[in-house]
């Protein structure tokens, strides 16, 4: 099975820049995998939070995440920098699936590509249309 190449800085519309600590280390030396997606769910969230999505208190948009996937192409560890490029690569009715590449230090292809597909809901639980406000946000990260 053949996989895909690792996708470069172009491939995406944002970056956040997060750095790693010496608690994301495992005992081989490198990034445990457990902090691939604390870093790719950080990355997402304060980006929504940049630009003005409510995901915090009273008028908070309740966006759950139904699946999320990492592929490895190479090590990130501490004391890297990493420069998560985000992109939307699917905007439905009621969800969306963020699109992640974390890239080590200066490096131009992606250490890490990951994803959150995420589903909108109302107080009841169900899934909800995204409104046009956040929709219009989220449309301009695709690319």
């Amino acid at each position: 099975m053949s996989r895909p190449a690792p996708a470069t800085r172009a491939d995406y519309a944002a970056f956040r820049t997060l750095p790693t600590r010496w608690m994301d280390n495992d005992e081989y030396g490198h990034m445990n995998n457990a902090a691939y997606l604390s870093f790719i769910d950080t990355a997402v969230s304060l980006w929504q939070l940049d630009q003005g999505v409510q995901i915090r208190g009273p008028e908070a948009l309740r966006f759950l995440v139904v699946e999320t996937g990492v592929r490895y192409h190479s090590e990130l560890g501490f004391p890297d920098i990493v420069h998560a490029g985000l992109r939307v690569g699917h905007l439905g009715r009621s969800s969306l699936r963020f699109e992640i590449g974390l890239f080590r230090n200066d490096d131009q292809t992606a250490s890490a590509e990951g994803f959150f597909a995420q589903v909108l809901t109302g107080q009841n639980g169900r899934p909800m249309p995204i409104p046009d406000g956040p929709r219009a946000i989220f449309a301009g990260l695709t690319v």
